[in-house]
């Protein structure tokens, strides 16, 4: 199921692989994901000394939160991978120009995952096409319905 989706990383990017990432977090921050006060619009994945993390994702308190700590909405959050799937992320993003973006939250069994995808950069020209594609499928479908009465 579905919490949010970067639907931003779809216009910008090319995704050629798609990684299904648990993330560490604080008790304040899984009950605001869960209240849908979560956004992923200008967030991105870094890599720092062989670790993945989530940085710029930005989750609002609760006004019920815990008061004996300080919430700090943009804090960069640290994602889980098998460490293959670490390794071979860490060795296209540096060689091979690849970006690493965060596509949705969800839910898996319970636990609130991030998938992160594998992506190129799309060039204006590119984006121009894509919406044209888009626009085509849509008039596509709406002749299809009026044929169909």
């Amino acid at each position: 199921m579905t919490i949010v989706d970067n639907k931003k990383a779809f216009h910008d990017y090319f995704i050629e692989e798609r990684y299904e990432a648990g993330m560490v977090l604080q008790g304040w921050e899984v009950k605001s994901i869960r209240a849908g006060r979560v956004q992923l619009k200008e967030a991105y994945v870094i890599v720092r000394q062989g670790e993945v993390f989530l940085f710029g994702s930005h989750i609002s308190p609760l006004p019920t939160a815990s008061t004996h700590i300080n919430p700090d909405p943009v804090r960069t959050r640290k994602l889980l991978l098998k460490s293959d799937e670490t390794k071979k992320l860490i060795g296209k993003v540096e060689r091979a120009g690849y970006t690493l973006v965060p596509l949705n939250l969800h839910y898996t069994r319970g636990r609130i995952k991030c998938e992160i995808g594998l992506a190129k950069g799309k060039k204006q020209h590119d984006k121009r096409e894509s919406e044209k594609q888009r626009d085509w499928q849509r008039e596509q479908q709406s002749i299809m319905k009026q044929n169909r009465r």
